[in-house]
């Protein structure tokens, strides 16, 4: 599975902790949404696609946390704060939404699974639009192996990257 993930190691910051010296729950979804970023507009741009950018919203999240995330100074060096490595992939992808699977881990431990449901959005006119071909081969390049062949939702084939999977 590990050929079509995005991986994002991410810093933690002291503001992320709780009253326990844990990760905050709530703190999740910014170091969810900060890995997203990457992949989306850091990512993305690599490739040539900028127009995420432009607009995309969250429909949806959902989030199992499985263990705590202690801020580790054991794992901390003079230039390194301690940090969790985010690996993402897109479970699915249809006209006017996509959906990313993350997986969070804590050294080599898994602390938690989510899910986010994206709309991508034209800020000027205030509604929900598609993807474009652009956006729908770049997010290909990340999409699970179990996707399946065809779009159902749209009724368009996916790009045959998806469908050699």
């Amino acid at each position: 599975m590990a050929d079509h993930r995005y991986v994002y190691h991410c810093a933690l910051r002291w503001s992320d902790l709780d009253a326990y010296g844990h990760v905050n729950n709530a703190r999740f979804l910014t170091l969810y949404e900060e890995a997203r970023v990457a992949l989306m507009f850091v990512g993305g741009r690599a490739w040539g696609v900028g127009s995420f950018s432009d607009g995309v919203v969250i429909a949806r999240h959902e989030i199992d946390y499985l263990r705590p995330v202690d801020y580790a100074l054991g794992r901390a060096t003079a230039e390194t704060p301690p940090q969790v490595r985010i690996e993402m992939w897109v479970e699915q992808i249809r006209a006017s939404r996509f959906t990313i699977g993350y997986e969070l881990f804590d050294g080599d431990v898994l602390a938690s699974r989510a899910r986010s449901v994206l709309v991508p959005f034209d800020l000027e006119q205030q509604r929900p639009r598609r993807l474009t071909g652009d956006e729908r081969t770049f997010l290909a390049r990340y999409a699970a192996p179990a996707e399946g062949a065809a779009d159902s939702a749209a009724g368009e084939p996916l790009p045959a990257e998806v469908r050699s999977r």
